[in-house]
């Protein structure tokens, strides 16, 4: 009998534990923050400046002064990273941003349309969608060209068929409520049922997907980059600086194996964060 009770009272306690506090939150989380700091604070991590080199200290491996060696040109690995991370979350964020407003807008006019309208815009977002969002982007980048800016343009544009199909799906819900039928009976304007019911009822999924989506577009930037088609040395982003280290994997592999992580680390994080505020949100939990 003590030892059922004993059971139900762990049971217990385990039910009323916050999902907030669960390691599969709070360890993407911790690393998110690594991030963040990273990106507003990145002399706190290295003293090294990204772009200074010592032809003295030429592909050396991991030692005490450099925690994971040098490159080529003598720059300290760990600080070119490191002060990457700007850049590479920049366009992350940026370009899940773009493909956001740009799905909110595309999605709703898929959905809200006339007919005839409603229908030509469907069909393009199935021919958009039957490609990879990478392909998109590669042919973005070869009508914009290359360079930071126009790899945060291209990926977001890419991206925008994916959000656009989700609102489209959560408009034509939405629009068919009991809120969105009584705004409609008390006259209320097209314009003004579309800005204050329906929008604002769609956004709250987009948020979850916008989140897995800012690691996807990491992932697509490094892509791009390590291709020579994104962001051009000898600009500290994960992807470029991993096509760096790409020549010396033999002799120098040190070069490669920290951005690599890095990259996979943070899209990991991002990701699982995304999934676990799906899940906390699909049982309730916000």
């Amino acid at each position: 009998m003590p030892h059922e009770l004993s059971g139900k009272l762990r049971a217990g306690r385990h039910s009323y534990r916050s999902p907030w506090l669960a390691p599969g939150t709070l360890i993407p989380a911790f690393i998110i923050i690594l991030l963040l700091l990273a990106l507003f604070f990145p002399a706190l991590y290295s003293p090294w400046a990204p772009d200074e080199m010592d032809f003295a200290a030429v592909l050396q491996p991991p030692n005490t002064a450099h925690w994971f060696g040098t490159d080529q040109l003598g720059r300290d690995v760990f600080s070119r990273v490191v002060y990457g991370t700007s850049l590479s979350l920049t366009i992350g964020v940026g370009a899940t941003l773009i493909s956001c407003i740009g799905g909110i807008l595309l999605g709703t006019l898929a959905a809200l349309a006339p007919r005839a309208l409603r229908q030509i815009l469907v069909r393009i977002l199935d021919i958009l969608l039957a490609f990879p969002d990478l392909l998109l982007a590669l042919l973005a980048i070869a009508v914009l060209g290359r360079g930071a800016q126009n790899t945060l343009l291209a990926i977001g544009i890419a991206g925008i068929a994916g959000y656009a199909r989700l609102v489209r799906s959560q408009v034509l819900q939405v629009k068919l409520s009991g809120y969105v039928e009584h705004a409609v009976a008390l006259g209320e304007s097209p314009l003004r049922i579309i800005l204050r019911h329906i929008i604002p009822n769609t956004t709250r999924p987009l948020l979850i997907l916008a989140t897995i989506g800012i690691g996807n577009a990491v992932l697509s930037a490094s892509a791009l980059s390590f291709l020579g088609l994104g962001v051009a040395p000898p600009t500290a982003e994960w992807g470029a600086l991993l096509a760096d280290g790409r020549n010396f994997l033999d002799t120098a592999p040190w070069v490669s194996l920290l951005p690599a992580s890095v990259i996979a680390l943070s899209v990991i994080a991002i990701t699982l964060l995304g999934r676990r505020l799906q899940t906390i949100l699909a049982k309730g939990g916000i």
